[in-house]
């Protein structure tokens, strides 16, 4: 039985009883409270990103998985964030072989599928990276990397090129420089709606950003925010789409870092420093 079946069958058994659906209900409550609360801050740098204004296109539903976090909109069919952290990479970790195949996420009820993105002429992009989860946090953190709520529509061109190649330096370059490195991304988009042939839950995006957080081992916080369009080139350089934080946070719509002290967040979201990345 899929777990959407099994949530069916077991809320009618508790609508039928009664004291245990009481019962289930504080339970749910609590369960609820550690989610929101506590384990979810536990997953971000200085406080889960959150709308700057409320609205369709920024409601989203915050999935909490092994090594990152979503948040999801079933408007676009896509994760208008992804949250995750990396640290200087082992040089004894495991390499793991890449999963076959993309899966549904039932909380998402299976609305978006693999087969969404066949001959669409766009790859099943990650935001939260295969490999370099793989590598910090195993096998069963690897696989929810290929959840579809962690998947954007990504051109063949920028997916296996440079946006790989930005995953490479962000592992292999990045985080060897701090004490631990967060890493924001997701997709952009314009005003005109583009929409997947075979899926219309799916929205094409223009551009993608990348926000990435390194805090030393003195506690110094560093930041470096990048916006890459769709059609990027191979060969561009990547310091050629390095912005403000608060660009990434004026067309997403979103405000990150938003426990950090006012001051400090303002500098740090319009400071531009590629010296200390590149």
């Amino acid at each position: 039985m899929n777990k959407s079946r099994f949530m069916v069958s077991f809320l009618t058994f508790l609508f039928k009883n009664p004291k245990l659906f009481l019962v289930a209900l504080l339970l749910g409550g609590l369960s609820y409270s550690y989610e929101y609360f506590i384990a979810r801050d536990t997953m971000v740098f200085k406080g889960v990103p959150r709308a700057i204004e409320s609205s369709s296109d920024t409601f989203t539903r915050v999935f909490r998985n092994r090594a990152y976090m979503v948040g999801y909109s079933d408007l676009k069919g896509n994760p208008l964030w992804v949250v995750y952290k990396l640290t200087p990479p082992s040089s004894n970790a495991p390499h793991l072989k890449r999963p076959d195949n993309f899966s549904t996420d039932w909380r998402n009820a299976g609305l978006i599928t693999s087969s969404d993105y066949t001959n669409s002429g766009y790859d099943r992009g990650h935001m939260a990276p295969n490999h370099a989860i793989a590598l910090q946090y195993g096998k069963e953190a690897q696989q929810e990397t290929f959840l579809m709520t962690n998947i954007t529509p990504q051109k063949p061109s920028l997916n296996q090129k440079l946006w790989q190649h930005l995953e490479t330096l962000e592992l292999e370059s990045f985080a060897p420089k701090f004490k631990e490195l967060w890493v924001y991304t997701g997709p952009l988009f314009d005003a005109k709606v583009k929409r997947l042939n075979n899926s219309y839950f799916v929205e094409i995006p223009d551009a993608f950003y990348k926000i990435y957080v390194g805090i030393d081992e003195g506690g110094e916080i560093k930041t470096l925010a990048l916006i890459v369009p769709q059609n990027a080139k191979a060969n561009d350089q990547l310091e050629k789409y390095v912005v403000q934080i608060n660009e990434v946070e004026q067309k997403s719509g979103f405000d990150f870092l938003h426990e950090l002290d006012d001051e400090l967040e303002n500098k740090l979201e319009k400071k531009i420093d590629t010296t200390s990345w590149f």
